[in-house]
């Protein structure tokens, strides 16, 4: 089942790659969307695609990369809409 999912990442998640990070393991799984930073100093993402590949991007999103400290994730499913044809860093 394709759906889509509204997340927001805090914690130590800006300027230390994350967005690289999060950009390439979704293309990694063929997901599509974007990823941006908040001005409150969050991670945004928006993504489409297969309920259980979302759930294991977001497995990973907790661990982060090296210089990342995730505190929490706040995940909000939607309808999937099928409207992205990539995933892209934007801003």
């Amino acid at each position: 089942m394709y759906v889509c999912a509204n997340i927001i990442v805090s914690g130590i998640v800006q300027g230390v790659g994350y967005r690289y990070f999060v950009s390439k393991l979704a293309r990694k799984m063929d997901l599509k969307g974007w990823v941006k930073n908040l001005p409150t100093g969050e991670v945004e993402i928006e993504v489409e695609g297969p309920r259980g590949l979302i759930e294991s991007l977001i497995k990973e999103l907790r661990i982060g990369n090296p210089w990342a400290t995730v505190t929490n994730i706040e995940v909000h499913w939607k309808k999937y809409t099928g409207k992205y044809t990539g995933f892209d860093i934007t801003f």
